[in-house]
């Protein structure tokens, strides 16, 4: 750092000022854009399966009461994401060393057991984030708890019912959380209700999609999915599934004949490419396009408000 020829330091003042800065600007700045990176790497795959479907779902169930309430959500979710992805990723180095290298654990970002550790931590931190809401709320922080202790702890992330049903638990407190959020309410009414019924089912029936383009990963982790047990019915199940639910929703939420027949047309191709496609990039191409799909799935509830004020 230089200093004008009239604010010359004596040399060890200046190598004083030195030390004084970089110990209490440069490296704790470092330090905080190292583990805000590492945060996001954390939870850089599941934007796209969680955060958007999930707000999504929210801004058209609750509906949205303002953009405060949109902001306070976003850090709802994020932080109750990352909660989850510390939880798996802990257990999961094997996998992501094959499928996903770039992660924290197998980057040498972060240990096992210091992921361990800050798994706990941010239940503690999430539950008082939650507090701050409703006893509702901290509820949803307890439940996603529960289902990601039974997902990874107790090894149901290897079983082709338990998995699902954990994502059924994950998903369901994610929406209600994030709705009662969004919304500015305790009270989830008969649309919300109905919509996180619906939602429940449809992830259980299809959440399969993400295990397509994961199964090399899955098999070298020793977990037992959908398309690793059934490889062929999977496909044939999953194709079905994503035409059935998308007309299903169409009539259910009174979207119209122009916008039932985009939707369910969008559901049958994600379904035909998972069924005759099915190289890695061709799955998680699928993938992709299913999360769009699965946007598109969650926001139709809000038809049902629209319909409701007219």
């Amino acid at each position: 750092m230089r200093y004008p020829a009239t604010f010359q330091f004596h040399p060890p003042l200046a190598t004083l000022w030195r030390r004084i800065v970089d110990a209490w600007l440069i490296r704790p700045v470092a330090w905080a854009r190292y583990q805000a990176q590492t945060a996001i790497l954390f939870t850089w795959t599941d934007y796209k399966t969680i955060f958007f479907p999930i707000t999504a779902f929210a801004c058209a169930t609750a509906p949205l009461n303002s953009f405060q309430d949109l902001l306070r959500g976003w850090v709802w979710i994020w932080l109750h994401l990352l909660l989850c992805n510390v939880s798996n990723q802990a257990r999961s180095g094997r996998e992501d060393a094959v499928l996903r290298p770039w992660r924290p654990v197998p980057a040498g970002r972060i240990t096992c057991p210091q992921a361990i550790v800050l798994r706990w931590i941010l239940v503690a931190i999430c539950i008082t984030l939650s507090a701050a809401y409703a006893e509702e709320v901290v509820l949803m922080t307890l439940y996603l708890t529960l289902t990601t202790y039974l997902y990874d702890e107790m090894d149901l992330a290897g079983h082709v019912i338990g998995k699902n049903l954990c994502n059924i638990g994950g998903y369901t407190a994610f929406e209600i959380g994030a709705t009662k959020i969004f919304g500015g309410t305790s009270h989830l009414d008969s649309v919300a209700k109905n919509a996180t019924l619906l939602s429940g089912l449809l992830i259980f029936t299809t959440i399969q999609t993400q295990d397509f383009p994961d199964v090399e990963g899955d098999a070298a982790a020793g977990r037992v999915t959908f398309p690793i047990y059934a490889p062929e019915f999977s496909r044939a199940f999953t194709l079905i599934a994503l035409i059935t639910w998308s007309m299903y929703l169409s009539w259910f939420w009174g979207i119209g004949y122009i916008g039932g027949s985009f939707f369910t047309a969008l559901g049958m191709y994600v379904g035909l490419q998972y069924y005759l496609c099915r190289s890695l990039a061709a799955d998680k191409r699928s993938y992709i396009i299913y999360n769009i799909w699965l946007v598109l799935a969650h926001i139709l509830p809000f038809s049902a408000r629209i319909h409701s004020k007219v």
